[in-house]
């Protein structure tokens, strides 16, 4: 049950931000096993003077069109899996909504089970075995 949180320069449509969304998570169905339904997403906009990159660290040549992706997850995915998540990210973020490879930067944040309530006050996952959560 990842949560995903995407930050980017304010300018972008509304298709432009659905296409991220669809994305994304597209890309945690087919590398994650995230169930259908499993869609806990935010996008935060930015101004210029509240959002900084190295726009050339590691001797990628990032844009201001560069976005954050950190997804919060259980501790249960392989380094293979991860892999995977942020080959076909790029792949399907290049397609639609046309983004460049370079500026797509993505965080996983791992934690426990017994770390997540979906609803109601309830630890749902902290008694029983989620696989692939």
């Amino acid at each position: 049950m990842p949560l995903v949180h995407i930050s980017l320069r304010k300018g972008k449509s509304d298709h432009y931000r659905q296409a991220i969304f669809d994305g994304v998570y597209q890309a945690m169905r087919d590398t994650f096993s995230v169930p259908e339904d499993d869609q806990f997403m935010t996008i935060t906009e930015h101004g210029p003077s509240n959002f900084r990159y190295g726009a050339s660290y590691l001797n990628i040549a990032r844009s201001d069109d560069v976005i954050f992706i950190q997804i919060s997850a259980m501790n249960s995915r392989t380094p293979e899996q991860k892999k995977a998540l942020y080959a076909r990210t790029v792949e399907l973020l290049c397609q639609n909504p046309g983004m460049r490879a370079e500026d797509v930067f993505i965080n996983i944040v791992e934690g426990v089970k017994e770390n997540w309530s979906l609803g109601n006050g309830i630890a749902q996952y902290a008694n029983h075995k989620a696989q692939n959560l």
